[in-house]
């Protein structure tokens, strides 16, 4: 006899139900299956990004894809609450925030010299006391050569060396350069731009934007960039392939080092999506705090070897903007993260300096 308390299918009533969490299911897994390229094998991916890096500078393993030479730093964000109207963010509140920070250079090879690329960078992770984080990565140049992930794969393939030359074909670059007429500014840049002889002495913008929300819910869109108290002796380059690490040693033995960062406000129309567009030089700008780093310590062993400086990692109060830049970042860092983890870091001298495309994580 048939027991109703065991049903061998489910009630006709509850046929809806159990579609609606078929179609959920099927739903969810298609989402992972695009974003991992399953289902769109032409698509550009997280995975297919950081193969390209590999290919460009090698594989070092234990070592991020890209600004694979760094050091760590630790210190304190001073906010003085002049961004409080515009976010509600701990770190903006009157009062001191710890941070883990990183600077680096530009680049693959974790034993590039610091005067090879004329861009430096610097990762901050604020700890909150109410346990939200908020990390940025910024770099040393005022705009990002393309708008859109597809355009920046586009760039590393075209600046991948030929193996006959160890350089860049000029032509394919060329070829490049004449599609993607937005990198003129970013070209323009670079032409007079020059390897510094400090991390302590540049400016670091946040090139892409993000909206700062306050306790009312009023939305701002902004950007960012560190300006240094510290001045440039007039020399250029240092001398030896690692003078940035040095630099910075020394200056710190002397005592902190600061930087103010300053937030500029967008008006109507400034383009929040187009990291290759700088916005008007008369838009009002906040000067939020102080920046202090006390000490510095080797990647290896420091406080930032372990972080993923995520740029989607934002506390309440700061929220990612439209600029397509910022999702394919964090999804490439994580990538570049799961693999380095996974792996058993080399000593200096033995990395695998060769590509390795389609590695597996």
């Amino acid at each position: 006899m048939h027991d109703p308390s065991t049903p061998d299918a489910p009630p006709t009533r509850h046929l809806g139900s159990w579609a609606l969490i078929a179609a959920a299911v099927a739903i969810t897994v298609g989402a992972f299956g695009y974003v991992g390229g399953w289902l769109a094998p032409h698509r550009l991916t997280p995975k297919k990004l950081v193969n390209q890096l590999q290919n460009n500078a090698g594989t070092f393993p234990g070592y991020r894809r890209n600004h694979a030479k760094g050091v760590c730093v630790t210190g304190y964000f001073d906010s003085n609450g002049q961004a409080q109207p515009y976010s509600s963010a701990d770190v903006f509140a009157a009062g001191r925030t710890p941070l883990v920070g990183r600077f680096a250079i530009p680049g693959g090879n974790p034993y590039a010299p610091d005067s090879s690329v004329p861009i430096r960078s610097m990762a901050l992770r604020f700890a909150q006391a109410n346990g939200q984080q908020w990390r940025t990565g910024m770099n040393s140049m005022p705009v990002f050569p393309v708008s859109t992930p597809q355009a920046f794969y586009e760039q590393l393939q075209a600046q991948q060396p030929n193996p006959a030359t160890g350089k860049p074909d000029p032509a394919k670059l060329a070829a490049f350069f004449a599609a993607h007429p937005e990198t003129a500014a970013f070209r323009a840049w670079a032409k007079t731009a020059k390897p510094s002889a400090s991390f302590a002495t540049e400016n670091y913008w946040s090139l892409d934007a993000f909206v700062f929300t306050n306790s009312a819910g009023k939305r701002q869109p902004v950007r960012w960039r560190m300006v240094p108290e510290a001045t440039d002796t007039g020399s250029s380059a240092g001398s030896g392939p690692d003078y940035l690490a040095s630099d910075l040693a020394q200056r710190l033995s002397q005592g902190p080092l600061r930087w103010h960062l300053l937030v500029t406000l967008a008006q109507p129309g400034d383009p929040t999506n187009d990291a290759t567009k700088a916005w008007p030089a008369d838009r009002a700008t906040i000067d939020a705090g102080t920046l202090v780093l006390e000490h510095t310590e080797p990647q290896d062993s420091g406080p930032c070897r372990d972080i993923n400086y995520d740029p989607l990692v934002l506390p309440d109060g700061i929220e990612a903007s439209d600029d397509p830049l910022l999702p394919a970042r964090s999804a490439a860092y994580a990538d570049s993260y799961l693999r380095r983890t996974s792996e058993e870091a080399h000593l200096p001298g033995t990395a695998v300096a060769h590509p390795m495309p389609e590695t597996k994580p």
